[in-house]
């Protein structure tokens, strides 16, 4: 198991609250698909999502960014993307 950031807990955390889902924020690791066989996400959790990073980081996910599918892959590469173009 990888070691896991503060801002991917964090992340873990948020994703958990603004999705409700059923699981302990401390049980998504960080490398797992987010959608599909991982966490089981869809389009829809992705924008409640997409505005609630935007909300809480100030990094606005576009959904007709080349990049919005490997950014979405895992928690990891969402918190990269977030490290990456924060502005809070």
């Amino acid at each position: 198991m990888s070691d896991v950031s503060p801002l991917e807990t964090e992340v873990a955390k948020l994703i958990v609250q603004t999705l409700t889902l059923k699981v302990d924020p401390a049980q998504i690791q960080p490398e797992a698909p987010l959608f599909g066989d991982g966490l089981g996400l869809d389009s829809i959790d992705a924008l409640e999502l997409s505005l609630a990073i935007s909300q809480s980081y100030g990094h606005q996910i576009r959904s007709d960014d080349p990049e919005t599918v490997a950014t979405f892959a895992s928690l990891r590469s969402l918190c990269q993307s977030i490290e990456k173009h924060r502005m809070k």
